[in-house]
């Protein structure tokens, strides 16, 4: 039977002293004797070189206040937590609970924070979030560059977040972040049918240019701002393309889309988004009505050249007729004109003249 106990602590150990399991003290460096006949005497050596303290009867040792002197005690409650720097290195989150960490041979750092703000914002929060602990009592969310968070705290709308890294404290409330993207998105419109107000029905394909202008009234107005803007892009052309009968359509497409734009726009500024550009890209019309669109197309046309070619012939008319009655009425100008006629023929080769009457050979051999 040992009645006497020999504990040897290090310079970086700590001795507990526990006598019928309760605790009665530290034992410092040196070597100590400690009488035992009984066997009533526990003494426990822990390292201090693991800056914190782990025991299963921590409780009773931060109540004696032994540990004042040598370590730190953090007891934190349901709305507390705390962040431990060791060495100026970060080593840990700590949610509630009761902890002790030495202070001799370790430079440790412990800072609280409130958790009753759902919120967690630090300065260090990137490197706070690697750590393996900190997945269970953070919920961390990256909002993408280009984009937008919409924060909601417990079903209500809180913050719109910018790009960048977010944490919240579980169990403090529930958070949701909704992310959208503000970047120019284009909308296509395909096989639209559309009945124009003289019921010829077409098909037509457009194509809608929008960004997210508000992302709270994005999210919160609607549940899908595409699938919305969608119907209302819809909407919007049966109503500007039904009120126009074809012909006036087909001629002017530029305004029937401008006019497109404008209706749409006020409608999606509604749903927080701003449209760039509306535009129609294709008109199909039914097989029947081609045929008939082309008969009419080339009627239009052969009726236009007949009528060109009737002016041009008037024209000439119009021409011949006052050159007649310049001539009669100047009959030396149609003196020259013979004169040209003659000179032109002589030109060209040779000239034989035959003439059976002799007063009209007198007249010709004058004239030439």
């Amino acid at each position: 039977m040992v009645l006497i106990k020999r504990i040897h602590v290090r310079s970086y150990e700590m001795g507990l002293l526990f006598r019928r399991g309760e605790f009665h003290g530290l034992l410092g460096e040196g070597t100590h004797w400690l009488f035992d006949p009984l066997g009533r005497i526990e003494a426990e050596v822990v390292s201090m070189r693991a800056p914190r303290l782990v025991h299963d009867r921590l409780d009773l040792i931060v109540k004696s206040g032994a540990l004042k002197p040598h370590a730190e005690v953090i007891d934190l409650k349901d709305d507390r937590r705390a962040l431990v720097w060791i060495d100026g290195r970060f080593s840990c989150v700590l949610g509630p609970g009761l902890y002790a960490y030495w202070t001799g041979p370790r430079d440790v750092r412990i800072e609280l924070v409130d958790a009753r703000r759902p919120r967690f914002e630090h300065d260090d929060l990137k490197i706070i979030a690697r750590t393996p602990g900190a997945v269970g009592l953070l919920d961390l969310c990256t909002v993408d560059r280009n984009h937008a968070g919409v924060l909601f705290l417990d079903g209500q709308y809180a913050d719109t977040l910018g790009s960048g890294l977010y944490a919240f404290w579980r169990g403090s409330a529930e958070a949701r972040v909704v992310e959208v993207d503000l970047r120019e998105a284009t909308l296509d419109l395909t096989g639209q049918e559309i009945m124009t107000a003289d019921t010829v029905t077409l098909r037509l394909n457009a194509q809608v240019t929008f960004v997210v202008s508000d992302p709270k009234r994005a999210v919160c107005a609607v549940d899908d701002h595409r699938q919305a803007l969608y119907r209302e892009a819809q909407l919007v052309l049966r109503a500007v393309l039904g009120g126009r009968e074809l012909d006036t359509l087909l001629s002017d497409k530029d305004s029937v889309a401008r006019e497109a734009e404008d209706l749409l726009r006020a409608r999606a500024s509604s749903l927080g988004l701003e449209v760039r550009s509306a535009g129609i890209r294709d008109l199909i019309l039914p097989g029947e009505m081609k045929d008939l669109m082309n008969k009419v197309t080339e009627a239009r046309k052969a009726a236009e050249a007949n009528l060109i070619t009737r002016r041009e012939e008037t024209a000439a008319l119009r021409s011949q007729a006052n050159t007649a009655k310049l001539l009669t009425d100047h009959p030396a100008l149609m003196r020259l004109r013979e004169l040209e006629v003659l000179e032109r023929i002589a030109s060209n080769g040779h000239l034989n003249v035959i003439l059976g009457e002799k007063g009209l050979a007198d007249r010709v051999v004058n004239l030439l």
